[in-house]
């Protein structure tokens, strides 16, 4: 476990609404940075509390959102996208003024259309999204280092001051993030290109090859190679969760859903004629991705 390091704490109390591998990791890394004074989980699931306490990520653990959030300072919403408003409507007469409500959701615009009307005045939202994650769930699966060189983007909402939302900039990081703002409509086409599409891909593939017959199936199992196994990995990732996330962010998924699907239907062109140029000029700009990925430290 990395040494703790000294920092001043920035809210008394966090509460976290939800409790899978990304609150758990936000919680691991408010302790090792010391930027919480105490943490306080709420989860539906008993052996879900159960976890958290046993592991140390959090002080106290609950099933009541009034209980969870009275008095903090600070509240993550860190469940699928689908509950945020219901969460959001049961949390509002029990946040205290002053609080800073964020969320951690891979789609911005319904996010803030779900939460905001339901923050009082005196009570600010700040949404965000860190860009991190792996295909596990869970509290077990949270670790202090995840957003580590990682980016967080916050979507501020106009009216929200700027020394608040600079504050959760500065949380993020602490944590180790770096941070970016982006407006929500072009954060959600930004994520539907770089993280929604290429998810849907591997479930699709995935899909093809739970369709195969048993035989054949069960040979791509075993003689798995590294891409095929590396479309398993995305698709291990929490069904509800990107369920959530496809239906929430639909306009601009099935906008760059569309322009994949011209540009796959010009691949397969390429291959039927045997247009050999047409395939290597393609593979040698998608490869320099690749490589901006690598020296961006995005790998």
């Amino acid at each position: 476990m990395a040494k703790a390091r000294k920092s001043p704490v920035m809210f008394e109390r966090v509460a976290f609404i939800g409790i899978g591998l990304i609150g758990a990791s936000m919680a691991l890394a408010m302790k090792r940075e010391g930027l919480a004074g105490s943490i306080i989980a709420c989860a539906r699931k008993a052996t879900t509390r159960k976890t958290a306490l046993k592991l140390k990520i959090v002080d106290e653990a609950t099933a009541d959102y009034a209980k969870a959030v009275k008095g903090a300072d600070l509240v993550v919403i860190a469940t699928p996208i689908s509950t945020n408003g219901p969460i959001a409507k049961a949390i509002k007469p029990h946040l205290k003024q002053g609080a800073i409500v964020t969320d951690v959701g891979s789609v911005k615009q319904e996010v803030i259309a779900a939460v905001a009307p339901h923050i009082p005045k005196g009570v600010y939202f700040v949404p965000g999204h860190p860009l991190a994650g792996t295909e596990h769930s869970g509290p077990e699966a949270g670790f202090a280092e995840l957003f580590e060189g990682r980016w967080a983007v916050l979507t501020p909402l106009p009216r929200t001051p700027a020394k608040v939302a600079n504050k959760i900039a500065t949380m993020w990081k602490r944590m180790g993030a770096k941070v970016d703002t982006m407006k929500p409509s072009h954060h959600d086409r930004v994520l539907a290109i770089t993280s929604h599409l290429p998810h849907l891909c591997a479930y699709t593939v995935v899909g093809t090859a739970t369709d195969l017959a048993g035989d054949l199936k069960q040979e791509v199992i075993k003689y798995s190679a590294s891409g095929f196994r590396d479309f398993t990995r995305v698709a291990a990732s929490d069904p509800v969760m990107w369920r959530d996330i496809f239906l929430s962010n639909r306009e601009a998924v099935l906008d760059i859903l569309q322009r994949f699907t011209e540009d796959l239907a010009g691949v397969q062109k390429a291959i039927r004629r045997g247009d050999g140029a047409a395939l290597e000029e393609l593979f040698t700009r998608t490869r320099a991705i690749r490589r901006g990925i690598i020296d961006a430290k995005q790998a």
